[in-house]
């Protein structure tokens, strides 16, 4: 098909910057053509056959983490446990239906189309074209073409979308990709309604001070590995709580933090289950950087439990009666 072909080409061809027919129709501005993103790094890392068949084949096609009760133990059935954590975050933006949405990396559309389902109109952006050719065709075969639209986007500078144009814009574990995460916040509060809405899922982690001396040394070098080879340079800097602070920091309001560990600690077990073969022969050979969400979800799973890294959803507003921009576009601070 043509999105294999659009795969296939993603690990052997050249990225283009400006002869894309896509690329013409969808990056609007000369600043968008620049992304901030590590374009080439995330490419490649949803371009490897072991994402394309562990989304695809694992999960669906979606590209976040289940839902659980906590105290929760086994992790099946899957696709319920991915429903749960998609309603939840549609309650946390809790907006009456009508409301205008931004997916900040939508992915193929799964949550988007979700969420249209559920009566919102959803705007998707995603880094790769892959995924945004994916979800165009979904979108049509299920009839959804007037309340979804997608295109290939940086979230770091969307200059098609108005200032305070939409009720709720959100993340999830995306946001992790960004190569300046402030810079993304102000993008989000600019587009954002008075009163607007900001929901993020994402991960963090403990400070390296917080790290205990008995923590193994091979842990601590499997998560610099996965930030380095997953493209999450922002993922690196989530230390706990910082990311609650940046959104203060940008003007945001009402500012919730929710920790949600427990709540995905089955599907990290999961993955924990399905990549210990496979992750002790990649070790063997040292091909760890090959096989990033084997050693994800493997090292992953252990630092889990041992209360290294976390994820949490984090709620904010925009303040009432604030529509302050400048002529770029960022806020007035």
């Amino acid at each position: 098909t043509n999105v294999d072909s659009h795969y296939e080409c993603q690990l052997t061809c050249p990225v283009q910057t400006d002869t894309s027919s896509r690329k013409s129709e969808n990056m609007t501005t000369t600043q968008e053509e620049q992304p901030l993103i590590p374009y080439r790094s995330v490419q490649n890392y949803f371009a490897t056959w072991e994402s394309r068949a562990g989304y695809k084949l694992v999960l669906g096609g979606t590209r976040h983490h289940g839902y659980y009760k906590a105290g929760t133990r086994m992790p099946f059935p899957i696709n319920p446990a991915l429903r749960r954590m998609e309603d939840h975050l549609y309650n946390t933006l809790d907006l009456p239906k009508g409301s205008e949405v931004l997916d900040a990396g939508c992915g193929v559309g799964h949550v988007a189309m979700y969420f249209a389902r559920k009566g919102l109109r959803v705007r998707g952006i995603d880094l790769v074209e892959n995924h945004i050719l994916w979800a165009e065709r979904d979108i049509k075969a299920q009839g959804l073409d007037s309340q979804v639209s997608v295109r290939v986007g940086d979230y770091h500078h969307f200059d098609h979308i108005s200032d305070t144009s939409l009720d709720g814009v959100f993340t999830m574990e995306t946001f992790v990709h960004a190569n300046d995460g402030r810079k993304v916040l102000n993008e989000f509060f600019r587009v954002l309604k008075p009163g607007g809405t900001l929901a993020l899922y994402e991960y963090w982690h403990v400070s390296d001070q917080e790290i205990p001396s008995d923590v193994p040394k091979h842990i601590l070098e499997s998560a610099k590995r996965v930030n380095k080879y997953g493209a999450m340079p922002t993922g690196e800097l989530l230390t706990k709580g910082v990311l609650r602070n940046w959104l203060k920091e940008q003007g945001f309001v009402d500012v919730e933090e929710t920790d949600l560990s427990e709540n995905i600690a089955p599907m990290s077990f999961f993955f924990y289950l399905l990549g210990y073969i496979p992750f002790l022969i990649i070790s063997f050979f040292g091909l760890q950087q090959y096989f990033v969400n084997t050693e994800a979800g493997v090292q992953g799973y252990r630092g889990l439990k041992r209360g290294l890294w976390g994820y949490a959803s984090y709620k904010a507003k925009k303040p009432l009666g604030d529509t302050n921009t400048s002529d770029t576009g960022l806020r007035r601070r």
